[in-house]
Parts: structure tokens; C-alpha cells; sequence
């Protein structure tokens, strides 16, 4: 049976630390798999459920954006997959009698690991202005809450419109319908705050904002690079693709400033021998020195150009331009500035050498370890020279795999979800729908917050998403909240976002990716696109956790029908009663997607064109691949201060906590930890297990803290360190964002670590005033 849901925060003063895991899955994931789904969904559940994950006539996974194979497997899913469904399809229910229950003041006490917790939310929520609790309220009322406030606005561009990665291309495309229709541009998404800096870098580059390969490209590669990503916790079934393309004789370079146990060794729980002894995946592991990836590629680049014969001349003559300039930039690097920004050896970069000029197929693969910092984008475009030179794009087994988080936030985007827009999409919708969209360009994700700290946004309105979570400078992003008239969330769960509010407040529970969506007297389905471009349908199954849900296309059709009123001249009822309706306006308005509904019938769906990776087309404004040339950029720290990144335990997804520990990395019960380089930690004078406040610096002099970590020493690379988000996006600077792409800089966070009064430890997740608990912090000395 499944179990009740915690009834106190779990209170983590004395985290328990082991030895660091060196391989994934296997048994112990299935164990845990089956452990979290029990407890969630009860026997029966799971088994029905978990066989239909990335099935061709099931649902599309709501974690990570990874594509599916041709061939799948009965079990299409990893653990941390197994998770995000166990928690949609949870049976506990949050309903009006819990938030009757529960102040909001009171809720915002909890952490968000309690709050996700409690399960389902079943009816649509109203906090009134000067409200302690949520209650109840009608849809139809909902809807005019929201219309008031937006009828209210001097400016259309008063109202924010975010959108989760987690939303289908239907329901973004209908979105961005009504909120250009309103009259704004202001559609801040989470791509802002992950992979805008790749799309920013290879949109200039290569002339599509996408990766370049297809899964296949992976198993017929002879070198990869996977640099800034941890596949083992973040896209777990990445490490079957690594693992195929070992097998057929792939190389693996990693390059991340954390050894990770899934990119050392991937124990597949699919076949008796990969869960006996598994398979060694990285050829080399560079332990690179946070930020230092441009300088190495910076390097590389310079090293190929002078090898005889190295650089593919027939392909750069003919596919790219400013390969000139580019040259005598790479030319100029040198050893002696590479090494003191990469921390490598020489030996180390010689080798890596080697095996890229005996490869003839190259893909580099990256996620935020390259995509959050202040030069992220030159750093990108410096993967893009590197594999230009040798013409790795556009050739099988080789190109540009940005590996991307939320199961649709690509799609997303393709469906124009993006403050700025191109002038031919825009044109594309007045053509269609016979409205003028708005020209001027929108609020991002940080601009979006400024605003609403300023008071120049009022209403701000959420598509799936913990954003109160997700976004940097916690204190500031709260506070700008806080400020706003209206805040609105389409969910399926709770989360902090819920318990940081405006003047009012609404809650929309919707349809999860997992439930059957019924309506205009026919089962609908939606679609969704994958890290490579694959659109492929998505149908849920399960009976719906409350027959007050509606869908998130339902919610988008009757709120812009309320907001709108009867001048719109977008069928919004037909699109609300018939999906396959809104698929053929997208068929019209999109490139790629004509004859959308017959090509989606198929099972498996279809590849959407990429000019690049198809026939070597290079759709920039000089008509080819760019070159291009900037100076490296790394950060050099004061003495006595760490290099700090926020990520992801393996109990996690973006911000959802499913438990408190992080398995391959020896972490048990807590999450305030900070992982410190022994030397780096005892020249500090910081013992393993003394408890630390971080304390971030910026140029702006403002004192961000997170208090009570406690201190791990664990083999990270000199000079850097790491600890969890969201936990520590309270250190992350509104404003310390990346050149071009303004996403925050997450990755490269300066800061001190003082120790925490009396040395003990913090209290609950996500509480920023730690709690001394001598009794726990004796008992934990007994031990260590």
C-alpha cells in the first residue's frame, strides 16, 4: 500500500557522510525505484503505471528531456524518471481540508522537500488580499479574479507569463497565443535560467538554437566529450546511449570539476551483466577548475591548428566564415595561463589531444557546467570552433549535443515561448490568427523580477514550475513577489511559489502528464519535444486525481475567453474541445511541423529539420558557420575564498526533492552540505563535519549567507566547492548574469565560508535561520 505523507519536517542537523559511490544504478536504483513508487502509488499502481513511461502509445516521461531509442525496452525509465512519475501519480491528495488546516504562514515555514510531500492538489485555491488561508473557489471564479487584475493594468506589459519545461507543445503554443493576443511579449521561461546561453551561442554559430545529433550520432561517434554535466543523477538514461557507443568503440572524455559515479562506471539494471559488472565509461577524466572550459577548448584549438593536417581545410573553406580572426586568437593561448585557469596538467591536455585528432567523428556534450556563467556563451561558441575545425557538424556521428533538463523545454521554445521573438514567427501569427502580436521585446527570467521588485509588473501568472525556487537571490526574488497585486500557478503539486504570494492568489490544479485528458467526447493527447528534436504524442492513462482538474490547454482557452472576451478572433472553445484543432494552426504557423497531426499518428513521431545537421545549411547572418573569437575569461579568487556551484543531489529534480540523501555522492539524511577540497578545507582550517555559514561576494557588496552547512571534504578541484540548490540560490547575485544570454551565473559563485556560531548545525531544508541543536551535534562527534 502506499504510505501517508510525513506529518513534520524532517530535521536535518547532522547529515551522514560515506565514501563517494564509483558506478550507477544497478540494483540499488532498482531497489530505490521500487521503494519510492510503493510508497507513492502502492503495488498495483506502479506496476501499471511505470510500463507505460516512454512507451509509443504511452506518456512521455515528466523529468528529463532525453530522447527514446527506436527499439525500447519494457522498462523505458530510470530512477530518477521512476521518481517524477511516482510523485504525479502519488495517491495523496492535498484538498481544501488540508489548506483549512495549514496558514499560508505556516506553510511557508515548511520546506520544500515537506510540501511536495503531501501530494495531488484536487480543487482550484484562492488566497484573498489579507487572506491567512487558502480556500476553495469555483474555476469560473478563478478566471474572473484574473481577468479583474489584468483589466486593471495600465499596460498589458504589467502582466508576466512564465512557462515550466514541463508544459506540452499544445498548451505553450496556445499560451504564447493569448499572451501576444493580450498584447505582451513577456513570456520568461525556464530556459532562461538554464540552456538560453547555449541557444544564445549556437544560434549566432550555426543559425539554430538547438543541438546538431540524433541519439544514433552517439552510438556511431568515435570520441565524446561530455563536459558540465552529471548524466548518472540529471539524464540518467543518457548512460545507455554511452554505454552502446563504448561497445561499438567510442572514446569518453569527462570533464567536470566532480568526479561523478555515473561517468565512471554504468552498472545497466537491463542486462544480468551490466547489473553484475557494469561498464567502464570515461576514457579520461579532466578535473577541471570551475569556469576553466573555454580556456581548455581555447587551447585544443590552438594545438589543432598547429598539427599538419589536423583542421578539415575542404569544410572550413567551403561551410564557415571568420576563421581568420578566430586563428590568431587561438593562436595566442598558452600553456602557462591554460593551466592556472583549467587546474590541469599539461600531460592531461596532451592526451586529451591526442584522442581528438585520432577521432574523425566528435561530439561534445554539455549542460549548466558550461551554460552559468558570466562567459558561458563565448565558452559555447569555443565547443562550436573546436568541432568546426575538423568539420564535426553535419556529418554522422559527430556535432553539438546540448543536453537539455525539462521534459519539453525545447518544445517550449519552438512554440514561442520567448521574450525576444523573431520577426518571421510574429508574422507567422498575424498571418494566421488576424491580431498584430506585439513587436517590442519581453521580460526574461531576471528581468521579470526586477520588474515586479520595481512595480513595474503587477500580475504575474505561472505555466507549471516552482519559480520562487528555481530563481537566484532568494531574499530579492521573494521580496519581488511579494510586491506583486496578483501571483497565479497552474500545478499539480505544492511548492514554495505557492506560500510566496502577491496581494492575492490563486492555485489551478491541472492534469499531470500521466492522466487520461477526456474531452469534446474523445480521449486527447498532447506532444512534446525531445533534447534532439523528436516530436512525439504523449498519452496519459490514469483516471485524473480529482475531477476538478482541468488541463493546461483547458486552463489557457477559458482564462484568454474571460480575459479576452468575445473580440478575440481565436477559436478558443474549439481548441479547448479538440487538440488536434491547435495542431494544425501550429502546422501553419511553425516550420517543420506541417501535416503535424498525421506525422505525430505514427508511432515515435517524427525528427524535426536542422539545416546544420541535415545538409550542412548554416541559416546565419553571413549564410555560414561562424567562427568566432573572444578573450578567455576565468575567475581569479581573493585568498581564502572557494569558487562555489550550485547543483542537483541524486534525491532531486530541478527543484522537487524526493528524499535527503545523494546516494553516489555518500550524502544521508541532509542536504545542508558543502563539499570541500581536503587541502582547500584544512589550509582554511575547516575540519570534516564543522558546520560553516556561506557567505557570497559580488561587486555590489550585499551580504548573501546561507547558514549552517556542513563541511565535507570530498575530491573536488582545488579551489572549488559545491553545495545544493535551491538551498543556496540565496548567494546567487540578481544581477551576476551571463554576457549575451543573462543567465544567472549559478556556477561561479565567490564565496567565504565562516564558521556558524557555536559550530552547529542547521536546523530544516531551506530555513535560512539554522537552529543550535547541541544534542545532535554531540551525538554526531561520538561517531565521526
Amino acid at each position: 500500500m502506499a504510505t501517508k505523507p510525513p506529518k513534520g519536517d524532517p530535521v536535518q542537523d547532522a547529515p551522514q557522510v560515506a565514501e563517494p559511490k564509483h558506478a550507477a544504478a544497478g540494483l540499488p536504483a532498482i531497489g530505490h525505484t521500487l521503494r519510492i513508487a510503493q510508497q507513492q502509488m502502492g503495488v498495483r499502481r506502479t506496476a501499471l503505471t511505470l510500463l507505460r513511461v516512454n512507451q509509443k502509445d504511452g506518456f512521455d516521461c515528466p523529468g528529463c528531456a532525453w530522447p527514446e531509442p527506436e527499439h525500447r525496452h519494457k522498462a523505458e525509465f530510470c530512477e530518477n524518471g521512476a521518481k517524477a512519475v511516482a510523485e504525479e501519480a502519488t495517491l495523496r491528495r492535498v484538498t481544501p481540508e488540508f489548506f483549512a488546516a495549514h496558514p499560508v504562514a505556516d506553510l511557508a515555514r515548511r520546506s520544500g522537500y515537506w510540501l511536495g510531500q503531501q501530494g495531488r492538489l484536487t480543487h482550484p485555491m484562492h488566497l484573498a488580499e489579507d487572506g491567512t488561508h487558502y480556500e476553495p473557489v469555483s474555476w469560473e471564479r478563478a478566471f474572473d479574479i484574473i481577468a479583474e487584475e489584468i483589466s486593471a493594468l495600465a499596460s498589458p506589459d504589467e502582466a508576466v507569463f512564465y512557462t515550466s519545461g514541463r508544459t506540452s507543445n499544445e498548451a505553450a503554443f496556445l499560451y504564447q497565443l493569448f499572451a501576444r493576443e493580450l498584447g505582451t511579449n513577456n513570456l520568461p521561461d525556464c530556459s532562461n535560467m538554464c540552456h538560453e546561453s547555449s541557444g544564445s551561442a549556437l544560434s549566432e554559430t550555426i543559425g539554430i538554437g538547438k543541438g546538431s545529433v540524433l541519439l544514433e550520432d552517439l552510438h556511431q561517434a568515435d570520441l565524446i566529450i561530455v563536459a558540465g554535466q552529471n548524466p548518472g543523477t540529471n539524464h540518467p538514461r543518457m548512460l545507455s546511449a554511452l554505454e552502446k557507443a563504448k561497445a561499438n568503440g567510442a572514446r569518453i572524455i569527462s570533464v567536470n570539476p566532480l568526479p561523478e559515479a555515473g561517468l565512471e562506471r554504468f552498472k545497466n539494471p537491463q542486462t544480468p551483466q551490466g547489473m553484475l559488472k557494469g561498464a567502464a565509461l570515461t576514457d579520461l577524466f579532466l578535473q577541471i577548475r570551475i569556469g576553466g572550459d573555454q580556456a581548455l577548448f581555447r587551447l585544443l584549438n590552438k594545438l589543432i591548428l598547429d598539427t599538419d593536417g589536423a583542421v578539415d581545410e575542404e569544410f572550413v573553406a567551403e561551410h564557415t566564415h571568420g576563421y581568420e580572426e578566430f586563428a590568431e586568437a587561438a593562436r595566442a593561448a598558452d600553456w602557462d595561463g591554460t593551466l592556472a585557469a583549467t587546474g590541469l596538467t599539461r600531460a592531461e591536455i596532451e592526451q586529451a589531444l591526442g584522442m581528438v585528432l585520432a577521432s574523425r567523428r566528435t561530439i561534445v556534450c554539455w549542460a549548466m557546467g558550461l551554460t552559468q556563467h558570466k562567459h558561458s556563451v563565448p565558452t559555447i561558441r569555443e565547443v562550436v570552433n573546436f568541432l568546426l575545425l575538423r568539420g564535426n557538424i553535419g556529418r554522422p556521428g559527430a556535432g553539438v549535443c546540448p543536453v537539455r533538463g525539462h521534459s519539453n523545454v525545447q518544445g517550449d521554445r519552438t512554440m514561442g515561448i520567448f521574450e525576444r521573438p523573431a520577426p518571421a514567427f510574429l508574422d507567422a501569427l498575424e498571418k494566421e490568427f488576424g491580431f498584430a502580436p506585439p513587436r517590442e521585446h519581453g521580460f526574461d527570467v531576471v528581468r521579470a523580477i526586477r520588474a515586479l521588485r520595481d512595480g513595474e509588473a503587477k500580475v504575474f501568472f505561472a505555466m507549471g514550475g516552482n519559480f520562487v525556487s528555481a530563481s537566484p537571490d532568494t531574499e530579492v526574488t521573494e521580496a519581488a513577489m511579494r510586491r506583486a497585486r496578483l501571483t497565479v500557478h497552474v500545478s499539480t503539486k505544492l511548492n514554495r511559489s505557492h506560500v510566496v504570494t502577491g496581494a492575492r492568489a490563486l492555485i489551478l490544479p491541472t492534469l499531470g502528464r500521466t492522466e487520461r485528458d477526456a474531452r469534446g467526447g474523445g480521449e486527447q493527447f498532447v506532444t512534446v519535444e525531445d533534447s534532439m528534436g523528436m516530436v512525439h504524442a504523449s498519452r496519459g492513462r490514469l483516471e485524473p486525481a480529482s475531477r476538478h482538474l482541468l488541463s493546461e490547454p483547458a486552463i489557457v482557452c477559458r482564462l484568454a475567453r474571460r480575459v479576452l472576451g468575445a473580440d478575440s478572433r481565436v477559436p478558443w472553445e474549439e481548441f479547448e474541445q479538440d487538440y488536434a484543432t491547435i495542431r494544425d494552426r501550429i502546422a501553419r504557423v511553425i516550420p517543420g511541423f506541417e501535416d503535424f497531426n498525421a506525422r505525430v499518428a505514427r508511432p515515435g513521431g517524427f525528427a524535426l529539420p536542422h539545416a546544420p545537421r541535415d545538409e550542412r545549411r548554416f541559416p546565419t547572418a553571413t549564410g555560414k558557420a561562424n567562427f568566432t573569437a573572444a578573450p578567455v575569461e576565468y575567475s581569479e579568487l581573493p585568498a581564502g575564498r572557494l569558487l562555489l556551484q550550485t547543483l542537483r543531489s541524486h534525491d532531486q529534480y530541478n527543484t522537487t526533492i524526493y528524499g535527503l540523501d545523494d546516494r553516489y555522492r555518500g550524502i544521508t539524511g541532509g542536504r545542508r552540505v558543502v563539499l570541500v577540497n581536503p587541502e582547500d578545507a584544512r589550509a582554511l582550517g575547516l575540519a570534516d563535519g564543522s558546520y560553516v555559514d556561506l557567505v557570497s561576494e559580488w561587486r555590489d557588496g550585499v551580504e548573501r549567507r546561507a547558514p549552517g552547512f556542513r563541511v565535507v571534504h570530498y575530491p573536488t578541484a582545488r579551489g572549488c566547492a559545491a553545495a545544493y540548490y535551491p538551498e543556496t540560490n540565496v548567494l546567487v547575485p540578481l544581477d551576476a548574469t551571463a554576457d549575451t544570454s543573462n543567465t544567472p551565473a549559478s556556477k561561479s559563485i565567490v564565496v567565504r565560508l565562516e564558521r556558524a556560531p557555536g559550530d552547529a548545525p542547521g536546523s530544516r531544508p531551506g530555513d535560512h535561520r539554522p537552529q543550535v541543536r547541541p544534542e545532535c551535534r554531540l551525538e554526531q562527534s561520538a561517531t565521526d
